[in-house]
Formats: C-alpha cells, sequence, structure tokens
C-alpha cells in the first residue's frame, strides 16, 4: 500500500541519517586517539624474546578507551542494520523473515571444503618435513651434495605447484563452489605454500653451515614444532616461540564469538547496502555518471568491509589461535589507522603478511642482486603481492576483473612513493583515509558489477579472449 512505500522510505532516510552520525563519529574518535598508543606497537625479532615480554601488544588495543568507544560504535550500527532488515521485511511481507539464504549459499559444499582442507594439510604435514630431513642427511653425509639438493628441491617444487597450487584450485573450479567456500580453501592454499617455503628457507642454511663448518652444531626440527609451526599465527618459520603462561579460555570464547557476529555483519552489510544497488545498476547501461554515482555509493559498504576484515581476522582469528597455542607474539598489527604514508599504512596494516614480503622477498632480491636494486626489490614486492591477491578473488569470484591489480601496481606504487615516511601531520593521514575509502568503493563497485554482468550475460562458449574481457562492459539487459 502507499502509506507502507511512505514507511519504508522514512525508514530508509533515517537509517541513512544514523550511518552519516556513525561516520562522523568514528571520524572524531579516531582524531582524539592519543599518540601514545604507539606504544603498542613494539616488536619482536624472533630472536630471544623471553615468555614475559611484551607479547599481547595487539591483543590489548581493544581496550584502549577511544577504540573500544569506535567498537561500541560499530556493534550499534549492527543493531540498526539488523533492526531496519526486519522491520522493512514486515513492512514487505506482512510478517518477520528471518532469511540467511545468503550465507547459506556463500558457504556451500562445506563437506567438499573440509575434506580438501584435510588433504591439504596432511600432505603439507608429511611432504615438505619428509623432504628436508631426507635432503639433510643426505647432503651432510653424501658426496654429491649438489645433486641431492636438485633432486630433493624439485621433488619439493613440484609438490608446492602440483599438489598445494594446482590440485585445490581445481577441486574449486571443477565443483564450482560459493564464493565463501573458495576463499577458504584458496586462502589455506596460499598460508601453506607460504608455511612451506618460510620452513625450508630458515633451516636449509642451518644444514649447509653445518657442512661448511665442523664446529658448528646441527639440530634439525622436531616433528612437534614443526606441526606447532603449521598452526600458530605466523609466517616466519622458528623452532621455539615466547609462549604464555596458560590459556584464557574464555577470552578464546569470546573471540570467535566476535567473528561470527563480523560474518552477520558482513551479511546485512551486502543485504541492505550492496545487493538492491547493484542488482539494478548491473542491468542499466555502462556510462560514467553511473559509474560515478556506484563508486561514492559503494565507499560505505567498502569501508565496513575494510574494517570488518580487519577485525575479524587480524584480530580475533589471529588472537584466538595465538591463545589456544599460547603463542606469545601477538604483534599482528601495528596503528594502521594513524599512518600519515602509504609506505607506513603497508608496514602495519597486515604485519604477518609484511615480514615474510620483508624477509623472502624484498630481502632475499637484495642478496640475490648484491644489495643493489632496492627500487626494483620493492617493485617485484609489489607484484608479488598484487598477482596473489588477484589470483584469490579471480578464483574465488569466478571471473578475471584485475581491479586490484591495477590498484596496487598503479595507484599503489604512486603513493607509497608521493605519501612516503617524511609526509607528518594530520593532514597526511586525510589524505590517506580519503585514498583508501575510495579505493574500497571502486573495488565494491566494480566486482560487484561484473559478478551480476556475470549472471545476467552468461556465454554459452565463450572464447579466451571473452574470459579476459569484462562482462559488465557489454552487458546492458534492461
Amino acid at each position: 500500500s502507499l502509506w507502507s512505500q511512505h514507511l519504508k522510505l522514512d525508514l530508509m532516510k533515517e537509517l541513512d541519517s544514523q550511518v552519516s552520525e556513525f561516520m562522523d563519529g568514528l571520524i572524531e574518535e579516531s582524531v582524539s586517539l592519543d599518540l601514545t598508543q604507539t606504544s603498542l606497537s613494539g616488536e619482536w625479532t624472533g630472536t630471544g624474546a623471553s615468555d614475559t615480554g611484551p607479547l599481547s601488544q595487539s591483543g590489548e588495543l581493544f581496550e584502549v578507551n577511544h577504540i573500544r568507544t569506535i567498537y561500541h560504535m560499530f556493534i550499534a550500527l549492527l543493531v540498526l542494520f539488523i533492526f531496519s532488515t526486519l522491520v522493512v521485511d514486515f513492512i514487505d511481507e506482512g510478517r518477520l523473515v528471518l532469511d540467511f539464504d545468503l550465507l547459506v549459499y556463500a558457504f556451500g559444499q562445506f563437506p567438499l571444503v573440509v575434506s580438501t582442507w584435510m588433504c591439504m594439510f596432511l600432505s603439507m604435514l608429511v611432504v615438505p618435513f619428509a623432504l628436508f630431513h631426507v635432503w639433510a642427511g643426505h647432503y651432510t653425509s653424501s658426496g654429491h651434495p649438489i645433486v641431492w639438493s636438485v633432486l630433493v628441491g624439485s621433488v619439493f617444487l613440484l609438490y608446492q605447484v602440483y599438489g598445494l597450487g594446482i590440485l585445490p584450485t581445481s577441486v574449486v573450479l571443477k565443483n564450482g563452489l560459493p564464493p565463501a567456500s573458495c576463499f577458504i580453501i584458496i586462502m589455506e592454499q596460499v598460508r601453506l605454500m607460504m608455511k612451506a617455503h618460510s620452513f625450508v628457507r630458515e633451516n636449509v642454511p642451518k644444514v649447509v653451515a653445518s657442512r661448511n663448518d665442523k664446529n658448528y652444531s646441527l639440530i634439525l626440527p622436531h616433528f612437534s614444532q614443526y606441526l606447532y609451526f603449521l598452526f600458530a599465527p605466523t609466517l616466519i618459520y622458528r623452532d621455539n616461540y615466547p609462549r604464555n603462561p596458560h590459556i584464557r579460555w574464555g577470552y578464546v570464547g569470546t573471540k570467535f564469538s566476535q567473528v561470527l557476529g563480523c560474518l552477520f555483519y558482513a551479511y546485512y552489510v551486502f543485504v541492505r547496502l550492496c545487493i538492491p544497488q547493484f542488482r539494478s545498476i548491473s542491468m542499466q547501461l555502462f556510462d560514467l555518471r553511473a559509474m560515478v554515482l556506484c563508486v561514492f555509493n559503494s565507499i560505505l559498504p567498502g569501508a565496513l568491509v575494510l574494517f570488518l576484515a580487519f577485525f575479524a581476522f587480524l584480530h580475533c582469528w589471529l588472537n584466538a589461535f595465538a591463545e589456544m597455542l599460547r603463542f606469545g607474539d601477538r604483534m599482528f598489527y601495528k596503528d594502521w589507522w594513524n599512518s600519515t604514508s602509504f609506505a607506513n599504512y603497508y608496514r602495519t596494516w597486515n604485519v604477518v603478511v609484511h615480514d615474510w614480503l620483508y624477509y623472502y622477498v624484498y630481502k632475499d632480491y637484495l642478496l640475490m642482486t648484491g644489495k643493489r636494486f632496492r627500487t626494483g626489490a620493492m617493485l617485484f614486492v609489489f607484484t608479488v603481492s598484487a598477482v596473489v591477491h588477484e589470483y584469490i578473488l579471480a578464483i574465488c569470484f569466478g571471473f578475471f576483473y584485475p581491479v586490484l591489480f591495477c590498484l596496487f601496481m598503479c595507484f599503489g606504487m604512486m603513493f607509497n612513493f608521493i605519501l612516503h615516511d617524511q609526509r607528518k601531520g594530520p593532514i597526511w593521514n586525510i589524505i590517506m583515509w580519503t585514498a583508501l575509502f575510495l579505493g574500497q568503493g571502486v573495488l565494491i563497485c566494480l566486482y560487484s558489477q561484473e559478478w551480476y554482468a556475470q549472471r545476467y550475460c552468461p556465454l554459452d562458449e565463450p572464447s579466451f579472449l571473452d574470459l579476459l574481457k569484462p562482462r559488465s562492459w557489454t552487458c546492458h539487459q534492461i
């Protein structure tokens, strides 16, 4: 009826007003953050930290009053999303509709996901560890160490490419797994490949040193150390890590419940802010005006998805596993929101991945080039990161649309040099946040448009060029 339509419009306007107030408050709280919180960003080098050192910096972050207030604001916004969804459904359907079809679809074929992960993990549990010990035994005692190194290295590379690379990807593609299920397998694939590389990269030099120096005391890693590393929330292998004295199971339960809450939060973001917009816009003609409106309408959901991904994975998920394993080093991120340069943002947003890229890509590149071409090393790091990110999105979404790759390699590289560490002051932090929000809007807009275009305009027998060309550029069903 006309009354229900007016009520629905008034409700949506009220929600928009509440969201605007939320973002204004978020900005005010961010500005008021005490700069002394940078003391939470102490580093652990992994070379002798004690069991009682600064172990829980990231875990303690949300105990800070200013950050906890922002956390409460996000909870309030979630309540508004839930309330608006229930009321709008009641107006449209005449009853409360508690429907989570989107979540059910996104995590479809979950038994296949679990079985695929089990195969990946069991192979990771046996192959790299066994190959390393076989190689180490023959390298230190055999008269042909180079031959053994080439042979075992080839087998390890074959396992990385085929066992952890091609096989899981083929399972995803052949079975047409939905996005969330794809992300679980592909993210685990990348994580295990990075851990396998770190294990070999950290232990091979020890074996080489023991052969060259007879006084070198070689102690090969035990299976228990390797098993702990596979579950530990770090990508850098060490024989021992700083450990906490006990496990706080209540803390673990809280973190996992927060991950679940973020999952439902993301569901409401897509249901209320994304799906209604892109379901219709994907059938309109592609023009500049529609694109500009799409990008700016996508900034809010893009920002919320960014914060949810950060909080759910880098804070809750990693801290939960760290607590269960009594893993001491909780520096999973630093105060990236205070960054006045993109160079600092890249270093502090995800410390776990940054450390792996720094030690095994950047430093090894400089080692192989005689510590020359530092710009080339930085470009190589950006390229590796961009390719892996784009690979994950392409497999999980089921189409190739290198938006993230272009943002990484073009604007990411440009901002890294323009907004460098010499840039100080609040204005540079505002510029960083503006670019970040705009980039999130572009990602949400373009990938959502392409997702619906792939479904509205399917191709029966697409050629290779059809697979590379974005479908949203030509799909204009009305």
